[in-house]
């Protein structure tokens, strides 16, 4: 890597992580002089910022340290870092106070001539001029009092140095702090033997710096980078490719910003994107000038190691090596003794990836080429096989044919063992890089579109896969192709249009392969195209069960019937619940397979948004409970998870939902359509709670209408809507939200969008249009007739009330919502019928008004809340104190996220696994934990399981 990669953008974390403990043991060292601090650690492990961060401590500002330290050079200055640390104490000196002896400094330090005394007589005797140099400097240390010296890198000193330190440890002055820092395997005797004889008095600490652990790793990289966390994946890998240097860690962040590929989807990161990094350069050139002083047999082995990447056992190593088997022994020894290799368990190998990577770079191509020939031979008699180091090897010697199939073997290896990530990676390096005929070519890319998208950005996997469908291949393996893509481009929040003209393409090439074509055939069902009219939505879904018969799998059957219940029960059509009852029916009510488990999620979503509550809190429980055992990747529970918090909101059970939303939204940071979900529910509960954002709903609303996704679009746009007629904005927020209406009309979808009607209705009679908004109502109600669309009489009801002098059709809509469990809504109603009421001089508006009141105040909607307080206080009428939102509260019993996380606490859990356990900040973990604590009057975790156990 040229220096110049990483000079545009430096990263260093703002904070020290991971050293706490050393910074403390140091601090107290120091505050006892005299002392002396040892501070070890191989190059990268955070050395001198922890001397910064001595340096920045409070009890030192006023008289910071003194530090110089030793350059790598091949004659080095004599004293170097201790003249380098003392040329700015001249401030810090008493005038005419000095020790003469210390006259014998002005050569070495001209800085100082205006407070150093005379200079001594010359001396011919070089011993003794030494001497007298060293005591001038004991002298001038003693006149500076309270002092911390830090000198670093103590294992390129010169000679006098180790020499000086030597003298001056065997009678320190006594404010002195001496810091010395070094490299351990660097180190020579003369070092390690100055704090062999200290004095009793001298305060000592010796400090080994560990390399970091992956949460440490995860906790500087988030520093780094500002943010509150990075994914443990990014830092697992970060810390394993780093060996948790800290220097290495800053360096390849700071690489990857300098490149521009430092791209932060959610908390996840594109792995590949580290595997193209060169090696920082102070790393790799200190590795490579080590390795050029082994011998020849030692630079071989460095050379095969470096080749195999990995530590492998001792005979696989020699096997590689391009030297006879005695003399690898011989340079196997040799690194061993030198500290650039680690044995461990009976294998051999580097002891830091850089240093692997470092040596790599350096071995010419011919001879490289070679020594992965050899090393895929010897590595490819371990048991079990290492499909992917053979997969490597065959790449980088050029053997063309030999990496493909190894490759292809290695990802079906990987995908069996639930390790889609790696299959990705292993496919897509393929797809890129080798020479593929057509066929070869598709059928790999759709082995890639089915492992998932968790390297790859979702346009990068859609690229590859229509590369290879674009080359013509099998027209089975094409249409396979393209209903891959489709599939990639809903996930991704793409345009509609193109996600299905790439289903449509692909039902032609899928009549030999009846399971694909009926999902085609239920994406091209899917009401979302925007001018596709809802007859020929429905007519691919009467295809699709036609193609049911050629199924032979009765999982498949079962997920095609969930999914065409599932689009069935959006429109309306009474169908969908008799497909609904037969997922149910043949799985006797509990999914056994993924396929049963994702035509419950499937039916249960739509169910929920379209007012079937109880149905769709039946298939969903169902789903999550099984969701786990047969999704390794957790894709579908979360999936569960997310339509059980829409839905906990739909029913107004709101405790604990947006804890669970800032989980989901974490989750699908890289899956646009769910995190538009997530992100659209916690913006309406947001809403409830009194925090209201009206630039952010509209943007949802936008963005839903961009997705197609015309069945949670209605919770935006009723938010939005009933935010702008309270913000007397009303107009503003009608004409925003007018597409989603023609949607819903044009697909006939307005058995969800029924949902928005009342806010439309009572924007639109504000606005002097409620001429307007009656012909809307007696339409819907004609068009809703027949359908199975359970929300459209109390929603239509409640729009009637609005365009209504007395109050009986709020009153009916509540009844209604009542029995629909949808309390949110209930207490609106009641609230405008109250209204109505009251003005009408009618005493029932007051218990009315109660009932309302209560209910919001249950939900803890504060700002609704807020809302009716106020209407009762106009009317003389007592009304609770005002809830400023957020849930109510326990009081001191424990909540049940509180509880939760007690509980994990209790186990030893740390609070960012306990996060990771419940898909939870570390920041939600540490409030939750706080209050759980202050309510069990405990100060320390350490009474938790007895307290809990009570």
């Amino acid at each position: 890597m040229d220096n110049a990669d990483v000079a545009a953008e430096r990263v260093i974390s703002p904070t020290l992580v991971g050293r706490d403990m050393e910074l403390r043991r140091l601090l107290a060292a120091v505050r006892r002089p005299p002392a002396v601090v040892m501070i070890e650690g191989e190059a990268g492990i955070g050395k001198t910022r922890l001397v910064g961060e001595l340096a920045a401590a409070v009890e030192l500002r006023d008289r910071p340290p003194l530090v110089g330290g030793c350059a790598q050079i091949r004659e080095p200055f004599p004293l170097g870092p201790v003249i380098e640390a003392l040329r700015g104490a001249a401030g810090r000196l008493p005038a005419g106070g000095l020790s003469p002896v210390t006259g014998a400094l002005h050569p070495l330090l001209p800085e100082l001539a205006a407070v150093l005394p005379a200079a001594p007589g010359p001396l011919d005797d070089p011993a003794g001029l030494r001497h007298r140099v060293f005591r001038g400097l004991a002298e001038l240390l003693a006149a500076l009092g309270r002092v911390v010296l830090v000198l670093e890198d103590l294992h390129w000193a010169d000679e006098q140095t180790i020499e000086f330190l030597g003298y001056l440890l065997t009678d320190p002055p006594p404010g002195l702090g001496l810091v010395l820092t070094f490299r351990g395997e660097e180190a020579g005797p003369g070092l390690r033997a100055l704090t062999a004889r200290l004095r009793p008095e001298l305060a000592h600490a010796h400090l080994v710096l560990a390399p970091l652990d992956a949460a440490r790793t995860n906790e500087l990289t988030a520093s780094i980078l500002g943010t509150a966390q990075v994914s443990d994946e990014f830092a697992a890998y970060l810390c394993e490719r780093t060996s948790g240097l800290p220097y290495a860690i800053q360096e390849l962040v700071a690489l990857l910003r300098a490149r521009g590929v430092l791209v932060q989807r959610g908390t996840r990161w594109a792995r590949k994107t580290l595997d193209e990094l060169g090696v920082p350069a102070g790393v790799r050139d200190s590795v490579l000038e080590r390795v050029r002083d082994l011998s020849a047999n030692g630079q071989a082995v460095a050379e095969a190691a470096a080749v195999l990447q990995v530590a492998v056992p001792v005979r696989e190593l020699v096997a590689t090596c391009r030297v006879p088997e005695q003399d690898a022994h011989e340079g196997l020894d040799e690194l061993l003794d030198r500290g650039l290799f680690v044995e461990r368990g009976g294998t051999a190998g580097f002891r830091h990836a850089l240093a692997v990577q470092a040596v790599y770079g350096s071995i010419p191509l011919s001879r490289r080429q070679d020594l992965h020939v050899r090393a895929a031979k010897a590595v490819a008699g371990q048991s079990p096989t290492p499909l992917g180091q053979i997969a490597h090897h065959h790449r980088h010697a050029g053997q063309h044919d030999a990496w493909v199939e190894a490759a292809e073997k290695a990802a079906d290896q990987a995908v069996a063992l639930a390790n889609d990530a790696e299959a990705e990676r292993l496919l897509e390096a393929v797809l890129r890089h080798a020479p593929l005929d057509p066929a070869r070519e598709g059928r790999l890319a759709a082995k890639l579109g089915w492992a998932g998208g968790y390297a790859l950005a979702a346009d990068e996997l859609i690229g590859l896969l229509r590369g290879a469908a674009d080359r013509q291949p099998p027209g089975p393996v094409r249409g396979e192709l393209n209903y891959l893509i489709g599939l990639k481009l809903e996930a991704g929040g793409a345009s509609p249009e193109l996600a299905r003209r790439a289903m449509a393409e692909a039902v032609g090439d899928l009549a030999d392969r009846p399971v694909l074509a009926a999902y085609a055939m239920v994406g091209l069902g899917m009401p979302r195209t925007p001018g596709v009219p809802l007859a020929e939505h429905l007519q691919w879904l009467d295809r699709a069960l036609e193609r049911l018969t050629e199924i032979a799998e009765p999982e498949r059957r079962i997920s095609v019937l969930g999914k065409v219940a599932m689009v069935l029960t959006l429109v309306g059509d009474p169908r969908g619940a008799g497909l609904t009852g037969q997922v149910v029916e043949r799985t006797g009510g509990r999914p056994t397979n993924r396929w049963e488990v994702v035509a419950y999620e499937s039916a249960g979503e739509v169910a929920g948004l379209a007012g079937h509550h109880d149905t769709a809190r039946r298939l969903l429980d169902a789903a999550l409970a099984e969701a786990a055992e047969h999704d390794v990747t957790g894709l579908i529970e979360s999936r569960c998870r997310l339509n059980l918090a829409t839905l906990a909101y739909c029913r107004g059970s709101w405790d604990g939902v947006e804890d669970e939303l800032e989980a989901l939204r974490v989750r699908f940071a890289d899956l646009r359509s769910y995190r538009l979900t997530a992100d659209t529910v916690a913006a309406c509960l947001a809403l409830a709670r009194g925090r209201a954002d009206a630039a952010l709903l509209g943007d949802l609303v936008r963005a839903n209408l961009e997705a197609g996704a015309a069945d949670v679009l209605a919770l935006p746009v009723n938010a939005l809507l009933r935010l702008a007629v309270a913000q007397d904005r009303a107009g503003e927020a009608v004409a925003r939200t007018a597409e989603a209406f023609s949607l819903w009309a044009a697909k006939g979808l307005w058995p969800v969008g029924v949902r928005a009607v009342p806010a439309l209705v009572e924007a639109l009679a504000g606005l002097g249009r409620a001429d307007e908004a009656g012909e809307l109502v007696s339409r819907l109600e004609r068009e809703l007739a027949g359908l199975d669309a359970p929300l459209a009489g109390a929603a239509l009801d409640h729009a009637w009330g609005f365009l209504s002098a007395d109050a009986t059709r709020f009153t009916d809509a509540a009844v209604s919502y009542d029995r629909l469990g949808a309390p949110y809504e209930a207490a609106q109603a009641r609230e405008h019928a109250a209204g109505r009421l009251l003005t009408a001089g009618d005493e029932r508006g007051a218990s009315v008004l109660e009932a309302a009141l209560e209910a919001y105040g249950g939900l803890g909607a504060g700002w609704d809340l807020d809302r009716a307080v106020q209407l009762s206080r106009r009317w003389g009428l007592p009304a609770p104190a005002r809830h400023r939102g957020g849930p109510r509260g326990y009081g001191s019993a424990l909540s049940p996220r509180e509880d939760a996380v007690a509980r994990l606490a209790a186990t030893g859990l740390t609070n960012k696994e306990i996060a990771k356990e419940l898909f939870l900040s570390a920041k939600t973990v540490d409030k939750h934990l706080g209050s759980a604590m202050r309510k069990l009057g405990l100060r320390s975790r350490a009474g938790l399981a007895h307290r809990l156990d009570a």
